[in-house]
């Protein structure tokens, strides 16, 4: 193979700089230098550090950025945005320091510690085409980013940039939609201390209208599911259905319901086949949080119907959730009430780190000084003692199952129809060894939300923990079908990991482990598995290498602590487990 072979990688690249550099040096150099210093040092630097930026090129008044996630590039970008536009705020608007700023997520040539090619040259250019003070993104980045970040987006069209054959997609960041965007519509929304939401009926947009039967099943199924959800409120049918037949202004039904969500969609039969579109809308913002087309060949319309009213039902919980984690990151701490507190605690629980743990514990605390009849803080308080025995960081693992007995039990006790405190309890359970109670505990949390991903995922999980693989395959894939793009699917391929591994088949537990750390790089779950699969191959080497991936991300694992945090039924499955690890090279 040629030496010459050139080195590519898929990245987001933020091009930053300032606008009227040369006018403000004109004007004041020492000032303006000084400034951009402190802006740099203050504002800009950390932010990027935190968000995983690679600083790869600078100029005297830019910056060319690198980052391995499209999110983080955009939320980084925002950030220093809203942080020099406060910066500067008290000086003349002639004095004040701006910055354009353009992402693209493209294929880049590594040369060095520096990158080139086309993937660059388009985030310089969006950067050019910027507003002061503003974001362009390519379409690319607006895939990747559409729900994910509490943000508005304008369309800006196909537009031909400089150097760029092929025409860009580009769309501007409605950065000023953050002012309105964590108060929530007015009415009831603003006082509640959950979200609401409200289903419209769906629009039969048919050749021969003869489908609104049909349309209006949907939305109803879709009601239907979406009120088992403990995590929002669902406007009732009544009151939502009065919309129907009428032009719609998403702000002005929030406004008028009180809501601070609100799902729309349509019906198209034509022949055989039908076309139905959802779309999930933050009524603060204008902001799509989700949105989904499904066509499917009509056998049998209500088994049809009933599917996709479970694929909606299935997906906009976890969207309307995450999208609520994202609001509540940007809320100012000392201003944030019991919901929000509970909302920053589960996004820093499922980022599973050690610093994470401890700060989700904080924040769900604080929700309970703040709410003692809330039982999702208790929730997300179970799950990081959970992790803590997992990822071998508890001192005393003994206790931290105890404390998540007693969280997830008082969570239990408060609302006993709450779905997914039954599912945490019955993880608490399955680390306990109790497997008896942790299947009942899952098989009552699907009997009271047969759409809950998250249940179907630690079913799964529990499944393949006992041994049973293939009840374990069939319930993670429902997980996967209900919720395609879960932020925590990678649970959902280790856990399919766990179960081959329990069938003896180690070539499919260290592919699904392989995926499963792709989707979430410092998964120490993944890895561990991922080494255990290996030494079972007798592949030595690689096993070496995956269990220097495990001890990277959790320093801490030990043959010891696997043991108690990783609750296999079957003793010949968990002997075996811990014997591969062993030969790999995991200490006692």
């Amino acid at each position: 193979m040629s030496s010459d072979r050139v080195t590519r990688r898929l990245v987001a690249i933020l091009a930053i700089d300032m606008v009227g550099y040369s006018r403000h040096v004109g004007a004041d150099e020492a000032g303006t230098i000084a400034r951009q210093r402190a802006h740099r040092r203050d504002l800009i630097d950390p932010v990027l550090q935190a968000y995983g930026g690679r600083i790869v090129k600078t100029t005297g008044d830019g910056l060319l950025v690198e980052f391995g996630s499209v999110v983080d590039a955009l939320d980084s970008a925002v950030r220093i945005q809203r942080a020099v536009l406060e910066a500067e705020a008290g000086l003349p608007a002639e004095r004040r320091i701006q910055y354009r700023a353009g992402i693209n997520l493209g294929d880049i040539v590594i040369d060095g510690d520096d990158i080139l090619g086309d993937g660059v040259n388009i985030a310089a250019r969006l950067e050019g085409m910027a507003e002061p003070g503003g974001i362009s993104i390519t379409a690319s980045v607006f895939d990747q980013v559409i729900g994910k970040l509490d943000l508005a987006f304008d369309d800006l069209g196909q537009q031909q940039l400089k150097n760029i054959r092929k025409p860009v997609r580009v769309y501007r960041v409605r950065l000023e939609a953050a002012d309105d965007a964590g108060s929530g519509a007015s009415g009831g929304a603003a006082a509640a201390a959950k979200p609401s939401i409200a289903v419209l009926p769906f629009q039969d947009m048919s050749a021969d209208r003869d489908q609104e039967y049909f349309a209006d099943g949907i939305a109803e199924d879709i009601i239907t599911g979406l009120s088992k959800h403990n995590g929002f409120l669902v406007i009732a049918r009544n009151s939502s259905f009065t919309y129907k037949g009428r032009p719609v202004d998403v702000k002005q039904v929030a406004a008028e319901l009180g809501v601070r969500y609100v799902l729309e969609g349509s019906v198209r039969k034509g022949g055989s086949r039908v076309r139905i579109t959802g779309q999930l809308i933050d009524a603060a913002t204008g902001a799509h949080v989700w949105a989904e087309r499904y066509d499917r060949e009509i056998h049998d319309l209500f088994a049809v119907q009933d599917e996709i009213t479970d694929s909606i039902v299935g997906v906009v919980a976890p969207e309307l959730i995450g999208a609520e984690m994202q609001r509540a990151r940007r809320q100012d701490p000392a201003s944030m009430d019991a919901w929000d507190c509970v909302m920053r605690a589960g996004w820093h629980a499922w980022r599973l780190t050690a610093a994470d743990g401890a700060q989700a514990r904080t924040f769900a605390a604080q929700a309970i000084a703040l709410d003692p009849g809330i039982a999702r803080a208790r929730v997300v308080h179970a799950m990081c003692d959970v992790w803590d025995v997992l990822f071998g960081r508890s001192a005393d693992p003994a206790r931290s199952l105890g404390d998540a007995d007693a969280m997830a039990r008082q969570a239990v006790d408060l609302d006993p129809r709450d779905a997914e405190a039954q599912t945490v309890l019955g993880m608490v359970a399955l680390f306990l060894r109790r497997f008896d109670e942790s299947q009942r505990r899952l098989e009552t949390a699907l009997a009271l939300n047969p759409n809950l991903a998250f249940a179907h995922m630690l079913g799964g999980g529990y499944y393949a923990l006992a041994g049973d693989s293939e009840t374990a395959r069939h319930t993670l894939q429902t997980a996967l079908r209900l919720s395609p793009r879960d932020p925590a699917n990678h649970w959902v391929h280790a856990f399919l990991g766990l179960a081959a591994f329990a069938a003896g088949d180690d070539d499919g537990a260290a592919e699904w482990a392989r995926q499963a750390i792709h989707l979430y790089p410092a998964f120490p779950v993944a890895h561990r598995l991922l080494a255990a699969s290996l030494s079972a191959l007798g592949q030595a080497d690689k096993a070496k290498a995956a269990l220097a991936g495990l001890l990277a991300v959790a320093p801490g694992a030990t043959i010891a602590n696997t043991r108690a945090g990783v609750p296999w039924k079957q003793p010949e499955v968990m002997e075996r487990y811990l014997d591969t690890l062993r030969r790999a090279g995991l200490p006692d």
